[in-house]
């Protein structure tokens, strides 16, 4: 026989022997051994605050700032660059030369423009001087009809050819000018493109500026909520770079129209306070609350948050629990009907409570939990 934590009788039957010797191992590691422990799973969890019908939510989009006015100035026309005094980060004003090409070639034909235009002056004055005389020969009859006309036509043709000069004088003079680029406001030069010597051609970007005293935030915006982002609608915007409280906005544009390999839509949005902080190219994320299109006072929770089983339909609510953590309890919930944003709860759960959204059914009441990230917006 086994006693206690002692030895199997010599002279059992071999069949006995090994129907004891399986409790015999089980009983000397309760003996030597305490009992394991077993591991507590602490499952990571996505969440949403629940919140009634007509209240408003939250969406959270991520963009990027950028300058109140961003401009690549390019040259009319082609050329070698010759000048480009400034770099990046230099601060220019209204009317700076900011690049130049070589204006030989333009100059060149300014001045044959302009030599132009003194023969078609001469020419002219010749032809009116012509005409006059021949008037006056006619009205005393010493000149025929068909000579008045002649000379008539050749002043004529003359003055139209003195016009042609000028507006080629004037070409001239604009092809020359576009031959130097200038700031047209105050800004400051954020990229440059080409170097001095370089070969340009007309409309290659040389030199980006960044004007305006604001910088402002371009987001693009899900179509499922484009329809509720209005005008004028007040957000607030969390800029990564900066630390401290969100800085207030609002939209100025909404996009009427995706892009061509995208379904979003772009949303501008002018910084109204910081503003001058706030450099092109920055992080920023951008909150906007939306006003649910049910009403009521009942809580909604989105789809995934909600189980059934026989035993009818259920959420499991984030409570706190000891020492900072957070336990998950299942709680029965009566639901009510669907909406834009969710399910409607009729009975069980409170606004401002906070429910498990993803993982439900994996989910064990009084499980603890952590949270995952910022709170998932209810609706869809």
């Amino acid at each position: 026989m086994v006693s206690g934590c002692g030895s199997l009788h010599p002279g059992v039957g071999s069949i006995r022997r090994a129907l004891i010797i399986l409790p015999l191992v089980a009983t000397t590691f309760g003996c030597d051994q305490a009992p394991l422990e077993e591991e507590t799973v602490v499952r990571p969890v996505r969440y949403t605050e629940v919140v009634a019908q007509g209240a408003s939510e939250a969406r959270t989009y991520s963009g990027a700032a950028r300058a109140e006015l961003e401009t690549d100035l390019s040259f009319r026309v082609g050329g070698t660059l010759t000048q480009r005094p400034v770099d990046v980060g230099a601060e220019v004003n209204q009317g700076d030369l900011v690049a130049a090409l070589d204006s030989t070639d333009f100059q060149v034909r300014l001045d044959e423009a302009r030599a132009g235009l003194a023969r078609a002056e001469a020419e002219q004055r010749n032809a009116d001087a012509n005409y006059d005389r021949t008037r006056d020969l006619y009205e005393s009859q010493n000149a025929s009809r068909t000579q008045l006309d002649s000379a008539r036509a050749m002043a004529e043709s003359a003055a139209a050819q003195y016009r042609a000069a000028a507006q080629q004088v004037e070409a001239a003079r604009l092809q020359l000018s576009y031959s130097r680029l200038s700031a047209p406001q105050a800004c400051t030069v954020a990229e440059t493109f080409v170097e001095v010597n370089q070969n340009v051609s007309p409309g290659q970007p040389v030199v980006q500026l960044n004007c305006g005293g604001c910088a402002e935030v371009v987001v693009s915006v899900s179509d499922t909520d484009i329809s509720r982002v209005d005008q004028g609608m007040e957000v607030m915007a969390t800029v990564t770079a900066l630390p401290g409280k969100a800085i207030p906005g609002v939209v100025r544009e909404v996009g009427v129209a995706t892009g061509a390999r995208s379904t979003t839509y772009q949303v501008t949005i002018a910084l109204t306070e910081r503003c001058e902080d706030v450099r092109s190219g920055m992080a920023v994320d951008v909150r906007f609350e939306f006003a649910t299109t049910a009403a009521g006072d009942s809580p909604v929770v989105p789809y995934v948050a909600v189980g059934e089983d026989r035993n009818g339909h259920y959420v499991f609510v984030i409570e706190p629990g000891a020492n900072g953590a957070f336990r998950a309890n299942r709680r029965p919930v009566e639901v009510g009907g669907a909406t834009h944003n969710g399910i409607v709860i009729v009975n069980g759960l409170e606004t401002g409570e906070l429910i498990a959204t993803a993982g439900v059914r994996r989910l064990t009441p009084g499980q603890r939990v952590t949270l995952l990230g910022d709170p998932e917006p209810t609706g869809p």
